[in-house]
């Protein structure tokens, strides 16, 4: 039930440029989801970026996609990225054990894909800081409908500490220098 460099991989949900300003304090959404990623790419864990058609909702906020640039965007239609075929077979073939996952809309997409992650036998880890809906309220559900189905709730700041593991980690200075 911990996190390890090794065995984890990064879900991002439907970051992108017509969703995010609808979404319950968005900007300090947006600067705590850059931290996240930025804190990620030290440890060179392997990231699935997801996409809630594109045509119509835009792509991947640039500033996150600037961060993300070598994770191609998967496209899907389907709520939950592990329904969508090409996004579950990439998810399977990272064979890691634990998902960190953060995004958008916290009630819809990202509870759907953390339930099919509990269903494939991958645990998932929710970064509540990093996950936003359009009404606090359906945030607030989500995430205890998230945590009573096994869902392990954090924050980025825990998630990059279990990440380094020990202030001896080589990533450890520039770590401490994105969440101060």
């Amino acid at each position: 039930m911990r996190l390890h460099v090794n065995n984890t991989m990064l879900i991002a949900v439907d970051i992108q440029e017509r969703l995010l300003g609808h979404i319950h304090d968005y900007a300090q959404l947006e600067a705590r989801m850059r931290l996240l990623v930025e804190g990620a790419l030290l440890f060179d864990i392997p990231l699935v970026l997801n996409e809630q058609y594109p045509k119509g909702l835009g792509h991947t906020i640039s500033g996150l996609k600037a961060l993300m640039q070598d994770a191609p965007a998967m496209e899907k239609v389907t709520f939950s990225c592990a329904q969508s075929l090409p996004t579950r077979e990439k998810i399977l073939s990272l064979d890691k054990k634990n998902a960190i996952v953060f995004g958008i809309e916290t009630h819809v997409c990202v509870l759907q894909t953390c339930l099919d992650l509990c269903e494939m036998g991958i645990q998932p880890f929710l970064v509540v800081d990093c996950v936003g809906s359009r009404k606090v309220k359906d945030h607030d559900v989500a995430l205890l409908r998230m945590a009573q189905a096994g869902v392990i709730l954090s924050t980025y700041e825990s998630v990059l500490f279990e990440l380094c593991g020990s202030a001896k980690h080589p990533s450890f200075k520039a770590m401490s220098q994105i969440v101060k």
